[in-house]
């Protein structure tokens, strides 16, 4: 089981570095702090390209795993499958 518990942990630094590049790649939608201070500028928010739905896809995906590894890590605390 420590096996599994170190290779998990791997798993998490990896998508947690992964999950957060994809997100700094998504393009702004405004209406955030920047607009509170005057610094917003609006843009058109007509369709996305396929890079952007992709790149929204992946992000999801990637999402999902961080999630399932997390609460798999939570369960080996919860219960002491831990090695």
């Amino acid at each position: 089981m420590a096996a599994l518990q170190t290779a998990l942990l791997v798993l998490l630094a990896i998508t947690s570095v992964l999950l957060i590049m994809l997100i700094l790649l998504h393009k702004g939608r405004g209406g955030g702090v920047a607009d509170m201070f005057g610094g917003g500028v609006t843009s058109t928010m007509s369709s996305s390209g396929v890079a952007e739905r992709n790149l929204n896809r992946i992000t999801i995906v990637l999402a999902l795993v961080w999630l399932i590894v997390i609460v798999t890590l939570g369960l080996f605390t919860r219960f002491g499958w831990a090695g």
